[in-house]
């Protein structure tokens, strides 16, 4: 709120600064309202910071399995193993987030992690890391990401009011692209200088800042969501039959199986195309990372600034159309600058697509089921990848990679254009709680 003048008074300068350090600080919390949470603003640095390392080692991975094997199918496979578990696990995971307090699950979670990054990065450093050894270790990472997923997206509504989930769930996407185009430029760093241990046992390393906000915390829920000692299988079958008979939830989840088969896939293949079309080292395809995640971070902003302005049906389908057409000129080009801004505008439109989906579910499930609904949607977001990245690496291998991108961003193409012309009940939906 801008006071009037008062003419009487002479002009302050001690004054004038501090209110207008609140108006910009007003103007950034009325944007990014999930700040005005203190919890929010001890999770989001820490998670940058493990977020990054993260990043750092999924390129590092793939970089090493390529150099070991030389073959697409298996950077694709590899990948697979680390998403694999989130199909068969992560409904018993929501149970469990939906009974335990979540930071307690957290704590254990990241430190898991961690655990398993350090393996990772002895194995490397000491030179005696194989292709099942990182099979075995990313198979491994995935059984704790069945929990480790869940717990955090269900943990959001903990730290911040409900009507600032969206926000919430916006930044928190953009974590996760921040981290895109620092981690990937590192991780090309790290690997050039010193080889591809040195960035697991970062990776390592960077889990302590996440696990020091968890500690910092306050006034974060206590206690389970629902105190429910109902068997195991009859609670993933309740959260199923709520998830399917309500309308928002189920179009969005079968949006999300279609993105994460078809489109998400095309990361996996980044450190074959940078090797093979632009004859990049690993620093080179950092680049392309970071682009990639650069375009990401400004569709989240947009996301978080217009969540309740613009139709989120604008989000999802005109997302998702822009990031496939994107990438489809991202295969038909040599020219690297071409390729970069193909490369931006792409993950721009995707995660705009999935972080208005992912605000969607969190703003609509009732608490009861949360942590369920949630298992569920990434279960079916992560643990569907290991399809679309087996059937990337498949095709890449015997019809070449360009082939396989595009063929996937067909398929989005006609999900979304199907959502737009035959949902005409999901629009309406949409539209009346944007409204509400």
């Amino acid at each position: 709120m801008i006071l009037p003048a008062e003419p009487a008074t002479p002009t302050n300068p001690e004054m004038t600064e501090p209110r207008r350090r609140r108006g910009l600080s007003g103007q950034l919390l009325s944007a990014f309202p999930a700040f005005e949470s203190q919890n929010f603003r001890l999770y989001f640095p820490g998670q940058v910071i493990s977020m990054v390392g993260t990043w750092i080692q999924m390129v590092a991975q793939g970089w090493l399995v390529l150099e070991i094997t030389g073959s697409a199918f298996d950077v694709g496979l590899a990948a697979a193993a680390s998403t694999l578990p989130t199909l068969f696990l992560s409904l018993f995971g929501g149970v469990v987030v939906d009974r335990y307090p979540r930071r307690t699950i957290l704590l254990w979670t990241q430190s898991a992690a961690m655990l398993l990054a350090f393996i990772l990065g002895i194995f490397a450093v000491t030179g005696t890391v194989t292709i099942w050894i990182i099979l075995v270790l990313s198979f491994l990472l995935g059984c704790v990401n069945a929990l480790n997923v869940p717990a955090l997206q269900a943990f959001l509504s903990e730290i911040v009011e409900r009507e600032h989930l969206p926000s919430a769930i916006a930044m928190n996407s953009a974590i996760y692209n921040v981290s895109r185009v620092i981690g990937p430029a590192i991780a090309g760093f790290l690997i050039s200088a010193t080889g591809t241990g040195s960035a697991f046992l970062v990776n390592g390393v960077s889990f302590f800042a996440v696990l020091l906000s968890l500690l910092s915390m306050k006034n974060t829920q206590k206690e389970p969501v629902a105190k429910n000692t109902q068997n195991p299988l009859q609670a993933i079958r309740e959260g199923l039959h709520y998830s399917w008979n309500h309308p928002l939830i189920r179009t969005s989840i079968l949006f999300i199986a279609v993105i994460s088969i078809f489109a998400w896939s095309y990361v996996t293949m980044l450190p074959v195309i940078a090797k093979r079309t632009f004859g990049m080292d690993a620093s080179g395809m950092g680049y392309l990372y970071g682009v990639s995640g650069l375009g990401s971070v400004v569709g989240t902003v947009l996301v978080s600034i217009y969540s309740r302005k613009i139709d989120r049906l604008v989000f999802i389908a005109g997302g998702t159309i822009l990031f496939a057409l994107a990438l489809i000129g991202f295969t038909y080009t040599t020219a690297l600058p071409v390729a970069l801004a193909a490369l931006f505008v792409s993950g721009f439109g995707l995660v705009s697509a999935v972080s208005t989906i992912s605000a969607t579910i969190q703003s609509t499930v009732d608490d009861r089921f949360r942590g369920r609904v949630m298992s569920l949607y990434m279960m079916i977001f992560m643990g569907f990848m290991p399809i679309g990245n087996l059937e990337i690496g498949y095709l890449s291998e015997h019809f070449g990679t360009g082939f396989a991108i595009r063929l996937g961003c067909l398929v989005t193409i006609l999900a979304a254009v199907t959502l737009i012309f035959t949902s005409r009940g999901v629009r309406k939906a949409y539209s009346s709680y944007q409204a509400s």
